[in-house]
């Protein structure tokens, strides 16, 4: 994890520029925050460099032109997404009379693992991975979704394509907490715990603020009556505690759980020379290897099961980044290092060519996909 760079990476570490707000990035730097930042007003660090990522990729490509090889769909991940769903479902049913402290026990040892990695179902839909075509992928991120309680694959897709393009900037990236999240939780450890308690919760008014994201379309719609149709039918036929058992699922897989620090781990930094991180603990076997972050964004069409190849076929790209093996530890570490916070993100002004860049994004992922 803290080897030395390559005399590869060190050559294109500091190739970037910034002129009048159009960034323009030579080559590879990993994460680097190299440049002064400085506090926002709400304690943010704002970088004046680029995201880290669109670089690494043209400088991967060039150097490793083979790991073209690894884009295109897995169309098992349905399958997986089919057990999960299923054994949510059905184990839902066996607890529906059971105590309240058995339900808690079970959605947190077990209906957040299943919970979690149909997220990861919903992610891989999102970046069109599944299947052939968006109505596809659309339709296998709505039933990965069916067993977690509240709408979100079709909002998730919109939002998170966003992020992938305007990474750390306000606006447009919904990783970023809201303002008031930063004010009303705090930094202490209860303040901390709260607001991991309640981040399905957040994640869900978060697109609120963004914009060009629509809050409601016709997607949008049909995963809001599915999912309210879905609970309705739980409730009817297997009582309301079964719908605690995946409503317990869903807070678990996303909060305070181990679980739950991997979306502390993707982003949250008080390093100034690193903005994501990667996971390669255990863990990544139950959780369709989502810890594969630094890899993802800079590939992301590579699916969840191909991402280790990425890291071992370009091993001088991603063995000088730091990154975690304990998604528990960090969890630990969250809540009780004051140095670590709900306010430990990098953000970004928008660029002026942050129109065409997302144009061309969207471009190269459509390209990718189709190889």
């Amino acid at each position: 994890m803290f080897t030395k760079m390559s005399e590869y990476a060190v050559v294109h570490l500091n190739h970037h520029k910034a002129i009048q707000g159009r960034y323009i990035m030579e080559d590879c730097q990993p994460n680097a925050l190299r440049d002064p930042v400085q506090l926002t007003g709400d304690g943010f660090v704002l970088s004046n460099l680029p995201e880290p990522h669109r670089s690494r990729t043209r400088a991967m490509m060039r150097a490793h032109p083979e790991l073209r090889r690894l884009f295109g769909r897995n169309p098992w991940t349905l399958v997986i997404g089919t057990g999960l769903v299923s054994f949510q479902f059905l184990l839902a049913y066996l607890l529906r009379e059971q105590s309240w402290w058995l339900i808690l026990l079970a959605s947190w040892f077990v209906g957040a693992f299943a919970a979690h990695a149909l997220f990861v179902v919903i992610h891989e839909a999102a970046h069109r991975l599944i299947l052939n075509g968006a109505t596809l992928n659309r339709l296998a991120g709505i039933f990965a979704n069916l067993p977690l309680v509240l709408p979100s694959s079709i909002s998730f897709e919109r939002c998170h394509l966003k992020h992938h393009a305007y990474q750390g900037v306000y606006e447009y990236d919904v990783d970023l907490p809201n303002h008031w999240e930063l004010k009303f939780f705090g930094s202490t450890v209860l303040g901390k715990a709260a607001w991991l308690l309640v981040l399905p919760i957040l994640l869900t008014l978060r697109p609120i603020r963004l914009k060009s994201v629509p809050l409601f379309d016709r997607w949008v719609v049909f995963n809001w009556i599915t999912m309210f149709g879905i609970d309705a039918v739980i409730v009817w036929f297997m009582g309301p505690a079964a719908l605690l058992y995946l409503l317990l699922s869903l807070f678990f897989s996303v909060g305070l759980h181990p679980l739950g620090a991997r979306w502390i781990q993707e982003h949250y930094t008080n390093d100034d020379e690193q903005e994501t991180f990667s996971y390669y603990g255990i863990l990544n076997r139950v959780a369709l290897n989502v810890g594969y972050h630094n890899e993802h964004h800079d590939l992301p069409a590579v699916p969840w099961n191909r991402l280790p190849e990425v890291k071992a076929k370009a091993p001088e790209m991603y063995n000088p980044l730091k990154s975690y093996r304990s998604w528990a530890g960090l969890l630990r570490h969250f809540l009780f290092d004051g140095q670590l916070s709900i306010r430990s993100r990098v953000t970004r002004l928008r660029p002026v060519s942050a129109v065409r860049s997302l144009r061309a994004d969207k471009k190269n992922a459509t390209d990718q996909t189709k190889c």
